[in-house]
């Protein structure tokens, strides 16, 4: 199930406020971008495991010492990521989703974590498997990658979102790496984001579950409609952040927007969820622009 028309048509509405609004205020999106980057970066390490708060997040990307012992792989983890995400954004759109791309991406994410397997695919008697799915055969990898970079790129039919969660869907499926799969999966899809002229998303740990059953949709049912609603979301999110801003609205807690709404923060915490609301997180917490 594609994502429907009414959401396609919010999207548009928005991209066509944020295109019409960010004409010479290009200074304060790479402001928004560079703010935003330790919570990206915090959550797609969580959705991996990772030990590390937000706020040891931030202060590691900002090389000031932590209050507690940390290890030197999650240190690298933190700021390899932010490396690789800063890396898509100083590039451009002009960057081509190739294989040779893909792996420089990689090496870039696990120098210093495991030389051993940065820049390259999965070899012979490199199993993996995510939860109780075990990832394609090593010698099918490369042949699979080509085939879903050729079916990405030759598809000029299908709604650009949906593609990339398709994309994202067999990437993650395929599992061609031995390490670091799923935020160099996520790093890929801001980059085609960034491709069709929109802002990066965030894949928020706290909805893990959601995104992780998005996968066991898929490989049961070869439908993609919870990654489809997880990217578009997101990325109305995303919009809704950069035009309030944009706007230069003054940005308020939902939990202050209430009471002058004369709506509960239950109810509009739900729409903020469903995006029916212009609202966006910051470090976790709903705000909107007024």
């Amino acid at each position: 199930m594609a994502t429907t028309k009414p959401i396609r048509e919010r999207l548009h509405t928005l991209r066509a406020e944020y295109d019409r609004l960010k004409k010479g205020k290009e200074a304060l999106l790479t402001i928004i971008d560079e703010v935003e980057l330790p919570e990206t970066v915090f959550n797609s390490n969580a959705i991996e495991n990772s030990t590390l708060t937000l706020k040891e997040t931030e202060r590691i990307l900002l090389d000031l010492e932590v209050a507690r012992d940390i290890s030197v792989r999650e240190v690298f983890e933190a700021k390899n990521l932010a490396k690789v995400m800063e890396y898509i954004r100083n590039k451009g759109a002009g960057l081509v989703l190739s294989r040779e791309m893909i792996l420089l991406l990689h090496r870039m994410l696990l120098t210093n974590i495991d030389d051993r397997v940065a820049g390259r695919f999965r070899m012979k008697g490199e199993y993996v498997r995510v939860g109780t799915h075990i990832a394609p055969a090593p010698e099918r990898v490369e042949e699979m990658m080509d085939d879903i970079l050729t079916q990405y790129t030759s598809d000029h039919e299908t709604y650009f979102a949906d593609r990339i969660a398709k994309f994202h869907l067999d990437f993650e499926t395929i599992h061609p790496f031995c390490d670091g799969n799923g935020r160099i999966g996520r790093v890929l899809m801001n980059m085609q984001l960034l491709q069709f002229g929109f802002p990066g998303i965030i894949i928020r740990n706290k909805e893990k579950k959601t995104y992780y059953a998005s996968f066991t949709e898929h490989r049961d049912t070869k439908k993609g409609k919870t990654m489809e609603k997880i990217v578009a979301l997101a990325l109305a999110e995303s919009l809704h952040k950069r035009i309030a801003y944009l706007r230069g609205a003054e940005i308020v807690t939902l939990a202050d927007f209430a009471p002058a709404q004369k709506k509960s923060i239950h109810s509009l915490i739900n729409a903020a969820h469903r995006q029916t609301i212009p609202a966006f997180r910051e470090k976790g917490e709903w705000k909107i622009g007024v």
